[in-house]
């Protein structure tokens, strides 16, 4: 354990994800007394979900085309991040005993491939740390003063006044994980500038026809959807409400972006495998009494799923040349986004003329921020949990700097 230094200034941590955890980390290595407030019945909830489909932790690409991944005008995450690399995460986990690997796709998982063995050793070390964690503890606002947070808890209303405060609430997605947004009213009250949540790495909805829903479920195997000038490759799921998948949510962005005026369109190549050229070639050869269901399945090469695609697009052409376009290009009108509820993360949040280079609040002196709560938009493939990562080492460090420079007053029992 890291020897006290007997300040009297204690840190309050308000978020048990990985922000707020690893900002303890390093706060109590240095000697800080840390208490972290989480409102559920256990920490890292939205940590271990993602740990259920491997734990991408973060990339293995070179530094500036990791940067590249997030859309960050004002370079808060990108400075983070470049302060505390993917190299410096692997390095944390390997410490942690979660020996890593880099994937093909060159993404960065714990061997273990789940999230429980690194979190419950992590939390053995921050308890080794002496960090104190309360859950069930909800924070609805200040008191008065930035430093002095009001909470419900299990006890009734308590308050607690610290020496600095980090809010590492996340964004609004999964909110039975955790984060509500709830966040948002209290600080907007504060004079912090917010830009809107919204949904992002989520599924879209779309205005199907009533035959679509007998293929609910139906996979878009080796597919690239298009939207605007940005494609990418990959799967999908039809769903009743529209599509889902990771090349689905990789446009989110730019999904979000073309339904600002109004319904928008993607483009599905259900073939990319094949040129234009081939694919119009292999339907010409099909005998000349094939079914429209044996066209597209036999001659196209469609899962059944595909071949609903194709259809909802309108009527079928006979002729190879349009129908090859058809499947090249197969239309699929937007109506929305899925809601935040089911996304995999949160655009939108604290914008960046509301902070410092060290992540505190301009108007709440003594109050840092990190995390999902930042304006910052990211793709799945481990840069969301970098960007948690980083972001709360450098709001971390901002602490420390505040604490030492003693410019917070002494806390109080809470």
């Amino acid at each position: 354990m890291a020897e006290r230094t007997g300040r009297s200034n204690r840190v309050a941590i308000v978020g048990a994800g990985p922000a707020g955890l690893f900002a303890a980390e390093h706060l109590a290595s240095l000697g800080h007394s840390v208490t972290v407030y989480e409102r559920m019945p256990s920490p890292a909830r939205k940590f271990l979900m993602a740990g259920r489909g491997g734990l991408n932790l973060t990339h293995s690409e070179n530094l500036e085309t990791f940067l590249s991944r997030y859309h960050d005008p004002e370079g808060v995450i990108g400075c983070a991040v470049r302060a505390f690399p993917p190299s410096a995460l692997i390095a944390w986990a390997n410490g942690l005993g979660a020996e890593t690997f880099a994937g093909s796709s060159g993404r960065v998982f714990p061997k273990a491939m789940k999230a429980s063995p690194l979190l419950r050793a992590w939390l053995r070390r921050l308890d080794g740390l002496g960090v104190v964690l309360k859950t069930g503890w909800t924070w609805h606002g200040f008191g008065k003063c930035p430093t002095h947070l009001l909470f419900d808890t299990p006890q009734g209303a308590q308050t607690v006044t610290a020496g600095a405060v980090l809010l590492a609430l996340g964004g609004a997605s999964w909110p039975r994980l955790g984060s509500d947004g709830a966040w948002v009213a209290i600080l907007k009250q504060a004079g912090v500038a917010i830009a809107p949540l919204s949904p992002s790495n989520c599924g879209i909805s779309a205005p199907w026809s009533p035959h679509m829903a007998k293929h609910a479920g139906s996979p878009l195997k080796r597919i690239a959807v298009t939207c605007g000038q940005h494609t990418r490759k990959g799967e999908a799921v039809i769903t009743r409400a529209g599509l889902e998948g990771g090349a689905v949510y990789a446009l989110s962005g730019a999904i979000r972006a073309a339904l600002e005026g109004g319904p928008a369109l993607i483009h599905l190549d259900l073939r990319p495998d094949l040129s234009l050229e081939d694919l119009t070639r292999r339907i010409a050869a099909a005998p000349s009494k094939s079914t429209w269901i044996n066209l597209l399945r036999k001659a196209a090469g469609l899962s059944p799923g595909a071949a609903a695609i194709v259809r909802e697009a309108g009527a079928i052409p006979r002729a190879a040349p349009e129908l090859a376009a058809r499947i090249k290009n197969a239309q699929v009108r937007v109506s929305g986004l899925a809601g935040l509820e089911r996304a995999i993360s949160t655009a939108g949040g604290i914008k960046a003329e509301s902070v410092d280079n060290r992540l505190m609040l301009k108007t709440l002196p003594g109050v840092f921020v990190a995390g999902e709560m930042l304006d910052f938009d990211a793709p799945t493939g481990g840069y969301l949990l970098q960007a948690a990562f980083a972001s709360g080492r450098t709001a971390a460090e901002g602490i420390g700097i505040w604490l030492e420079a003693g410019k917070a007053a002494p806390g109080l029992p809470g």
